[in-house]
């Protein structure tokens, strides 16, 4: 089975774990192996996003699970982003636990969801159902993103998503190549998103 999230492309023989770690083959489909699986949660200001102009001055409850499909050797969250599920760990918090905790954080300036700090949208189904039960809430949600999943990955959040930082690593298509990257998937995803979001 070839997954079909990222443009890496990981032929996973069944049982089998991508690259990304968050992945796996389970029935010739790939499957999110980090489903609300956090390793991760902090009430943030939304500037450390960064989002400087996205309601500047308030805050956002950010989470993240583990796994990512690049490999930076810059990574500020590499304790995360580069660890597998028996690397870190982890608490399970169903889509609808989660947005009714940031339901909670109101009062205390939260706006929303930020999925952040490991590479969310190799989650993508997290970051959906998540999103979903905190619009119903009238709230916002953020994804912080290196950009480099396919086209109908971006569609599946795209709906319940306000802002999106991405994090366009470099102009150099060889630069990407050496971090295990495309540069013109993220180039493609900046240009949808900015369509439908806040960037």
């Amino acid at each position: 089975m070839r997954c079909d999230v990222c443009p890496r492309g990981c032929t996973l023989e069944e049982g089998k774990i991508g690259f990304c770690r968050a992945r796996k083959n389970e029935g010739g489909r790939s499957v999110s192996v980090n489903y609300g699986k956090l390793a991760s949660i902090a009430l943030d200001p939304i500037e450390k996003k960064p989002l400087a102009r996205f309601h500047p001055g308030s805050r956002v409850l950010s989470v993240g699970t583990f796994g990512c499909n690049m490999d930076c050797p810059f990574c500020q969250n590499h304790s995360i982003s580069a660890a597998s599920e028996e690397d870190v760990r982890t608490r399970y918090v169903s889509p609808s636990e989660l947005a009714r905790l940031a339901g909670e954080l109101k009062d205390k300036g939260n706006i929303g969801l930020a999925f952040t700090y490991n590479e969310p949208m190799i989650g993508y189904e997290y970051v959906r159902d998540a999103s979903v039960e905190t619009k119903k809430m009238g709230m916002k949600n953020v994804v912080v993103t290196n950009g480099c999943v396919l086209p109908n990955i971006l569609e599946q959040v795209l709906p319940w998503v306000d802002a999106f930082n991405i994090d366009l690593k470099s102009f150099s298509e060889e630069t990407y190549r050496k971090l295990g990257g495309d540069l013109k998937t993220v180039k493609d995803f900046i240009t949808r998103a900015a369509k439908g979001s806040h960037i």
